[in-house]
C-alpha cells in the first residue's frame, strides 16, 4: 500500500506533535464536515483518500472531489492505493460469501479489516502515532473509565452497527465528530465552510460496484441453475445463481413466490433454494461467529443487552446463552425475522454502547444447547 500526496506542492502533515489526526476523505459532505470540525477544534489534520475498485484510479472522481474539499480547508490531502488490499479483504470475500449462499456485509467488514485496520497501521507507518477519524454516525464516549463506542446521538442515522469490529485498544484513538450531529446540522456546516460537498446526495450504493449493481460482480455464469425447493424438497421452481438470495426474501422466487413464500435457507454447496411460509423465517435463537468484544464486563455481568441482526431497526432484547471461542448464541425475547447468515449481530446495552458483536452464523427456533 502507498500513501502519496496528492498534489506534490501541497504541505505535508507534521511529522511529529500532539493532536495530530488522519481523517478518512472520499469527497463526501460527512467525512470533509469532520475533517473540519477537527480543525476547528484545534487538530492538526491530513485528509486520505482510499483508491479503491470502481473508482477511476488516483485521478477519479472521488480522490479529485476529496482532494478539492482539503483545499477548501488548508490541509494537506494524501491518497492510499488500495485496490489491490480492497480485493484481498472485501471483494473477494464478498464474492465467497454470496456464492456460499449467504448475505455478506462489506462494509461491516471494510470498517473492521481495511479503514479502521490496514489503513490505520499504513498511516502509522507513514506519520507515526496518530488519532483515525471518519465521517461515522457513532460516538466514542468514556465509560467506566475507558473508552467505548456507543450509537450516534440522531439514531436514525447511527451506523455503530457498521463499526463493531474495531480492536477494542484502538478506541481511545478513534476520533468520530459526527456523533452528536445529525445530517441537516452537517449540511448546514458544510455550507458554512463553502465546501462543494454540501449539496451532494448520500450514496446508498456499495462503493465498488461502479453503479453496474454488485450481481453483475458476481455473474450468472453457465451452470449456476439450481432448484427452488420447499422444505419436503419438492420442486417448485429454478434459480439463475444463489447469490440472487437471502434469507427473508420474498420477491424473484416466480411459481414458488405463490402463498406468500419467502426464502429459509440458501444452500450454496447444493446451489439450492428453501422456501416456506414466513412464520418458519422467524428465529428466537442466532449464533454468530468471528466475535469481536469490546466491552468483556458488560456481557460477562449478565446486563440487560439488546441485539441488532440488521442495520436498520431498533435493537431488541436478549440474552447471551453461550460466548466463548470466538462464537455467541443469543436467545431474543421475541422473534426476530430473518437473520441471514453473513450480517452480523450487535450487541449493545440499554444506554447505546456497544459491547460487541460477529457474524451470524445460523438463526433458529431454540437454542441448540442449554444456556
Amino acid at each position: 500500500m502507498k500513501i502519496f500526496l496528492s498534489n506534490p506542492l501541497s504541505p505535508p502533515f507534521p511529522p511529529v506533535g500532539d493532536r495530530r489526526a488522519v481523517a478518512l476523505m472520499s469527497g463526501g459532505v460527512d467525512s470533509s464536515v469532520a475533517a473540519r470540525i477537527l480543525i476547528k477544534e484545534g487538530w492538526k489534520v491530513a485528509g486520505l483518500t482510499m483508491v479503491i475498485p470502481g473508482q477511476g484510479g488516483p485521478g477519479g472522481p472521488v480522490v479529485r472531489s476529496a482532494a478539492e474539499a482539503a483545499r477548501t480547508l488548508s490541509i494537506p490531502h494524501y491518497v492510499a492505493d488500495l485496490e489491490d488490499d480492497f480485493r484481498e479483504l472485501v471483494i473477494d470475500p464478498f464474492i465467497a460469501e454470496y456464492r456460499a449462499g449467504k448475505t455478506p456485509n462489506p462494509c461491516a467488514r471494510c470498517n473492521a479489516t481495511l479503514k479502521l485496520g490496514r489503513v490505520w497501521d499504513a498511516a502509522e507507518e507513514a506519520f507515526g502515532a496518530v488519532a483515525l477519524a471518519t465521517g461515522h454516525y457513532a460516538q466514542i464516549i468514556s465509560a467506566g473509565g475507558r473508552a467505548a463506542l456507543a450509537r450516534g446521538a440522531d439514531w436514525n442515522k447511527d451506523q455503530s452497527y457498521f463499526l463493531y469490529g474495531i480492536k477494542r485498544e484502538r478506541l481511545p484513538r478513534l476520533l468520530l465528530p459526527l456523533g452528536g450531529l445529525d445530517k441537516q446540522s452537517v449540511r448546514a456546516m458544510a455550507r458554512e465552510a463553502g465546501l462543494e460537498a454540501a449539496e451532494k446526495g448520500d450514496s446508498m450504493d456499495i462503493c465498488f460496484d461502479a453503479g453496474e449493481g454488485y450481481r453483475k460482480l458476481l455473474g450468472n455464469g453457465e451452470g449456476e441453475r439450481g432448484e427452488i425447493v420447499d422444505e419436503e424438497g419438492r420442486v417448485l421452481g429454478f434459480h439463475d445463481g444463489v447469490w440472487n438470495f437471502t434469507i427473508g426474501q420474498k420477491k424473484g422466487l416466480g411459481a414458488a413466490s405463490r402463498g406468500g413464500l419467502c426464502v429459509l435457507e440458501i444452500d450454496g454447496e447444493e446451489n439450492r433454494v428453501v422456501v416456506g411460509p414466513r412464520e418458519r423465517a422467524l428465529s428466537r435463537v442466532v449464533e454468530a461467529e468471528e466475535v469481536n468484544i469490546l466491552l468483556p464486563d458488560l456481557l460477562a455481568k449478565g446486563a440487560d443487552l439488546f441485539g441488532k441482526t440488521r442495520s436498520r431497526g431498533e435493537p431488541a432484547p436478549l440474552k447471551i446463552t453461550r460466548l466463548r471461542e470466538g462464537r455467541m448464541q443469543v436467545l431474543f425475547d421475541e422473534p426476530q425475522f430473518a437473520p441471514a447468515p453473513g450480517q452480523r449481530l450487535v450487541i449493545y446495552d440499554g444506554g447505546g454502547l456497544v459491547a460487541g458483536g460477529g457474524v451470524i452464523a445460523r438463526g433458529s427456533g431454540e437454542p441448540s444447547c442449554p444456556g
